[in-house]
């Protein structure tokens, strides 16, 4: 008797979706060790090269304590339909750590180099949590390199810049997480450590990202996850309201790490903002 089985329509659009996404990639290319002055970075690159895209190139950088890899879903989304580069930075990612203090306009200086010596041309810079700061500070050095700045989970949020305030929040927001985004973050920051993370959290709490924004020529995006409790959703609205030309865009039922649970809708969102509506794939 042949056994009868079911398979919601939903699930297999899911499913459709994730394989049509797979096959759309290119192979991926090795990742790149770039040293700026004596300190190293990584960039690791998926899509189309630069000259054949329709699209400007992304470029992603994480936040404090973390890496590339709780951006690869974005990552490998946006690299359906344009040039996608995430950065690791110094100290981070089990890359060396550096022999000298990073103020966040160090570490953006750094960053600028290494996007000027790969040759992207303008470039869309998305940096999350504490790489909103970074970019927000490589686009005001650099503003010939980017065309727009995304800002995903900004820190620090003005109603909690202290570490015991910050703390509290990211132990509220590990409850809303799923378990790999939590597996993915603590090893990351256990790759970090203690020493290089105190010695950058003290540069994230004292960065004044609200007035540097203003001081931003292109548009900028900033987004976070509805739920998230790191960067909150007045703080967010006054970082919009600071730039000349900014939008808002909240992610439903997201947390802090939005970019890995819900990699379509910031995508469609990062590319809405540089002129298409939606991810197509």
């Amino acid at each position: 008797m042949p056994i009868a089985t079911r398979c919601p329509a939903a699930r297999i659009s899911r499913i459709l979706a994730c394989v049509t996404i797979a096959a759309a990639q290119p192979a991926p290319r090795p990742p790149r060790r770039v040293d700026v002055d004596d300190v190293a970075f990584r960039v690791l690159s998926a899509g189309p090269s630069a000259a054949s895209a329709a699209l400007p190139p992304t470029v992603l950088v994480h936040g404090i304590g973390a890496s590339h890899r709780y951006l690869s879903r974005l990552h490998a989304t946006l690299a359906v339909d344009g040039a996608v580069h995430s950065i690791d930075l110094p100290g981070y990612a089990g890359l060396p750590k550096p022999g000298r203090d990073l103020p966040v306009e160090a570490m953006a200086h750094g960053l600028t180099a290494v996007i000027a010596g790969l040759d992207l041309g303008p470039v869309v810079l998305v940096g999350h949590s504490m790489g909103a700061q970074w970019v927000v500070e490589a686009a005001a050095q650099r503003p010939d390199l980017v065309t727009d700045v995304v800002i995903m989970g900004p820190v620090a949020d003005a109603a909690h810049r202290t570490l015991p305030a910050q703390l509290s929040a990211l132990a509220l927001d590990t409850l809303g997480e799923s378990p790999t985004v939590n597996g993915i973050v603590f090893t990351d920051y256990l790759r970090c450590g203690v020493p290089w993370y105190l010695a950058q959290v003290r540069h994230m709490l004292s960065y004044p990202i609200e007035e540097r924004v203003a001081a931003l020529d292109v548009p900028l995006l900033v987004l976070r996850g509805a739920r998230d409790p790191i960067a909150g959703r007045e703080w967010c609205r006054a970082l919009r309201d600071a730039a000349a030309s900014a939008t808002l865009v909240e992610i439903p039922r997201g947390f802090h790490v939005v970019q890995h649970t819900a990699p379509r809708a910031v995508a469609s969102a990062i590319r809405a903002l540089t002129g298409r509506a939606q991810v197509t794939a």
